[in-house]
């Protein structure tokens, strides 16, 4: 089993940066990819970004590409997504999520563990 803590979230104002991290713990975590997501409030839950287990592989929504970066650090058991340039679109709560293979992957359902979540709230 793993556990998923998001930290990291909070009100900025447009144009502004926040890291979001999320350490795991149980399972190795050099074994899984990893992936972040988010919900805006009446929306459904969208893939942002992912990385693969080694942290070579990455892919991103293209509404975030050029701002947003996706990075893990194995010897931490911790993802980073460092979000720059942030916009009010950007507001949601976004979570991390453990896939169950070593490939990066953009289907929620290929994710089988999660994290509780963190708000990120951008004003205009």
């Amino acid at each position: 089993q793993v556990q998923l803590v998001e930290s990291g979230g909070g009100l900025v104002q447009a144009g502004d940066s926040l890291r979001l991290s999320c350490v795991a713990s149980g399972r190795t975590f050099g074994s899984y990819a990893m992936g972040w997501f988010r919900q805006a409030p009446g929306k459904e839950r969208e893939f942002v970004s992912t990385i693969s287990s080694s942290g070579i592989h990455t892919y991103y929504k293209d509404s975030v590409k050029g701002r947003f970066t996706i990075s893990r650090d194995n010897a931490k058991n911790t993802v980073y997504l460092q979000m720059n340039s942030l916009k009010p679109e950007d507001t949601a709560v976004y979570y991390c999520a453990g896939a169950d293979g070593t490939f990066r992957e953009t289907l929620a359902s290929r994710y089988k563990y999660w994290g509780q979540g963190t708000q990120v709230t951008v004003s205009s």
